[in-house]
């Protein structure tokens, strides 16, 4: 049976989650955790289906329709994989790369689009942005703080309006009307931080507010950003809010910043915080003769 996703899952979901691996450490693919499926499924018109093989049923952003698995794709039986790809305009999504040697070349077939990539970079180069590369980011920050007094405290949702104020100006400075771009997630973001076990700061120049991060723990020291808004105006606010974010949080080894969507300039601006990699992730389909054969496979 398969229903529209909704906080009522939160626990089978969560459930499900803890049971295997989307990666490991720096390696944790940022898709899997409920926060994002909630907040994100109207944009991917998420339905949950529950059962022995739980899963979700969504659009990508390119339009293609997938199946995401909430159970052990390297576990489950070639014909319960086979159910749910017999549409050949479905696929799995996304799963780890790692994941692909278990399936052979004659019943499946997988390829990562460069666009789904996770960018992962260590934290301190966040912490010191030292190097001729990332040279930029330093001079940015010491520009801002020169020109204004920045202070952060913990996100609490009692923060939510002066957070909004953020939002709204971000989505005037970008020229985009209600209810486009990443609008409607964030504000449920900054309703909902503690529910989803979401986590940030929030930032002030001179006392008004400046921007925030929210983030979430994808692994032992990896947090993945979820969202990062700042005032247009105040040059620098990015590099310095993630800077405080690593410099607060000692044991954090990893920041994943998720995928660029295939937008150039979103694209450019993660490569200029100098990624350690990008981390694939794998779209899995029936091979073209198991297609044609339609005959499970063994």
């Amino acid at each position: 049976m398969r229903e529209p996703l909704s906080l009522q899952h939160q626990d089978a979901i969560s459930q499900a989650l803890g049971r295997f691996k989307r990666g490991e450490g720096a390696h944790s693919l940022s898709d899997y955790s409920f926060a994002n499926f909630y907040l994100f499924r109207q944009a991917h018109r998420y339905e949950f289906q529950s059962g022995d093989w739980p899963c979700l049923h969504g659009v990508a952003y390119d339009g293609q329709a997938y199946v995401l698995p909430l159970f052990d794709v390297c576990q489950a039986p070639h014909s319960v994989l086979h159910h749910f790809l017999q549409d050949k305009q479905t696929m799995l999504f996304p799963l780890a790369k790692e994941q692909m040697q278990h399936f052979s070349t004659d019943n499946f077939a997988w390829h990562a689009a460069e666009a789904d990539a996770d960018y992962v970079y260590p934290a301190d180069n966040f912490r010191h942005y030292a190097g001729s590369l990332l040279n930029k980011k330093r001079n940015l920050v010491r520009q801002l703080l020169d020109s204004v007094e920045v202070t952060s405290m913990a996100y609490s949702t009692d923060m939510a309006k002066e957070a909004q104020t953020v939002l709204a100006d971000w989505m005037r400075a970008k020229g985009k009307p209600s209810g486009d771009a990443d609008e409607q997630p964030c504000l449920e973001a900054l309703q909902h931080a503690e529910l989803l076990g979401l986590h940030g700061l929030m930032f002030f120049a001179n006392g008004k507010p400046a921007g925030f991060v929210l983030a979430e723990t994808l692994a032992p020291g990896v947090w993945v950003m979820r969202f990062a808004k700042g005032m247009d105006h105040l040059k620098g606010i990015y590099q310095h809010m993630f800077q405080q974010v690593c410099l607060a949080t000692p044991d954090l080894q990893w920041l994943n910043f998720e995928q660029d969507l295939g937008l150039p300039n979103l694209r450019q601006t993660k490569l200029s915080y100098q990624p350690a990699f990008l981390l694939p992730k794998c779209r899995l389909r029936l091979s073209q003769s198991a297609q044609d054969s339609r005959i499970t496979p063994a």
